[in-house]
């Protein structure tokens, strides 16, 4: 099928070219075809609600950790299997207010915690490029929608990377936006001081378009920045970046970085000089312990977000308890998954008593230096540049079996979660068939100069309308 951007369907709704109605025929009938093979819907709305004057009345797929009412709210996990949300996550009421037609709720690693989508409590879904590969995660289905054609874009998450390296992956545009930016509101947490949603499609400037329907102070959501102005993040879409500077962080051209993700990285570098920038090499001299950091805070942050999750309010219950401990117990053993599990173990470890100070307090101080030597890095250029992931998209199961090998694909991901700052993946090449993510980190609060330097390499490469090969697409 052909490869259409929520902005054409846009011009055809603004010129009544086309209905809503047809627009959702269109894709549901590629659904039909693709998704048995792809997997990326948890649950697939056949009437999504059809509004008749909206111009962005255009298909989306939520990650089905944010809530969307009367519709379920999984988190991939049995412990919520058949919760239905009784209310609209913040991005969720912005979404409806703009006429945004919701068609679905996107398959994702239980509770966010993975890199693959392959801890997913209900199905496995696949890699739109080689359907025996991994989407990335933990937004997987929500990347492999959009790459698959299903849908011109979709909602993730991020916790440490889970939009920016299934992006990378599936070969779409993912936005990790600045902490804040958008509410979170409604979004199932995992780790409060890191998560944040934003937008993955298959242009830049759809991107930013659709950062622009759901950015916004919200009065429920405290890690929400009430100060900002409303902003447009197009733009700065068709300016140039010439005699601007990028800077490449050493350390993330090395941490196991093959030399075909890097020989792709540097094209895409040789492009930007081309057109007019300057390359320089800085320095983030804390980041060999950002992983560490990371998945220390993540975890501890886990442990608690997670306890509520006990079998008494909502969620799983097991029938098999006799006192109320064996509830909580039974009830939370039977409800989360292994890598929950171990997630929730390790969080708890970190935060017990005689162990607080000796990880939990030493990976915050590990943070607070990441972040002075982000800002410093900041002062030598406007923005920097790195691949998103060492590797491209991984066999399905290769890396199940060792969670260390796995959780170093967010090695140069989570840098940008702990410090804060917008960050995105934009597809800039391929090894062997395989998308590679270029990674845009941008100062706070500049999403609108990320997408400028984005729509710039995205002029200059003519990537933005290849389909996937995995499917063998043909126009519907």
């Amino acid at each position: 099928m052909s490869r259409y951007s929520a902005k054409y369907w846009h011009e055809q709704l603004k010129e009544a070219k086309v209905s809503p109605a047809e627009i959702q025929t269109h894709y549901a009938q590629a659904a039909k075809v693709h998704e048995p093979r792809v997997q990326g819907f948890l649950d697939y709305f056949e009437d999504p609600i059809m509004p008749q004057t909206s111009h962005w009345s255009i298909p989306l797929a939520l990650k089905d950790n944010i809530a969307l009412k009367d519709k379920t709210l999984t988190c991939g996990s049995k412990m919520l299997a058949n919760y239905v949300s009784p209310f609209d996550a913040h991005v969720s009421e912005r979404l409806k207010q703009q006429g945004v037609m919701v068609v679905g709720k996107a398959n994702m690693d239980e509770f966010a915690m993975g890199s693959s989508t392959e801890n997913s409590a209900f199905q496995q879904t696949h890699n739109p490029w080689d359907l025996e590969r991994v989407p990335g995660g933990s937004s997987g289905g929500s990347a492999a929608l959009v790459a698959a054609n299903l849908v011109p874009w979709s909602l993730g998450s991020s916790t440490g990377g889970s939009i920016r390296l299934p992006a990378s992956f599936c070969g779409i545009v993912g936005m990790k936006p600045t902490y804040g930016r958008v509410s979170r509101y409604g979004l199932v947490a995992y780790a409060s001081s890191l998560d944040q949603i934003g937008p993955m499609t298959t242009t830049v400037e759809d991107n930013a378009l659709l950062l622009n329907l759901i950015a916004g102070a919200d009065a429920r959501d405290s890690t929400s920045l009430q100060d900002q102005p409303t902003e447009d993040f197009t733009r700065l879409l068709h300016e140039s970046i010439a005699g601007k500077v990028i800077g490449v962080p050493k350390e993330m051209m090395t941490e196991g970085v093959t030399p075909e993700v890097k020989n792709a990285i540097e094209k895409a570098l040789a492009v930007y000089t081309e057109l007019g920038a300057e390359v320089i090499e800085v320095s983030l001299p804390t980041l060999p312990y950002a992983l560490a950091a990371y998945y220390l805070i993540a975890t501890s942050e886990a442990s608690s977000n997670l306890a509520r999750f006990d079998g008494v309010r909502y969620g799983h219950r097991s029938e098999q308890a006799n006192d109320l401990m064996e509830l909580y117990l039974n009830s939370r053993s039977e409800g989360f998954g292994s890598e929950v599990k171990l997630r929730i173990m390790l969080g708890t470890f970190a935060l017990s008593s005689g162990y607080y100070d000796a990880y939990y307090l030493k990976a915050q101080k590990a943070r607070a230096l990441l972040i002075q030597d982000t800002q410093k890095a900041f002062e030598q250029c406007d923005v920097m540049m790195a691949p998103t992931a060492p590797v491209t998209a991984f066999k399905l199961g290769e890396r199940m079996q060792d969670p260390l090998q796995m959780y170093s694909t967010d090695i140069l991901t989570v840098m940008a979660n702990l410090t804060g700052v917008p960050a995105l993946s934009l597809p800039c090449g391929f090894v062997e068939g395989l998308p590679v993510g270029l990674q845009i980190l941008g100062k706070p609060l500049a999403e609108a100069e990320v997408y400028q330097w984005a729509a710039a390499y995205e002029r200059a490469a003519d990537w933005d309308m290849r389909n996937p090969s995995g499917l063998e697409t043909k126009d519907a």
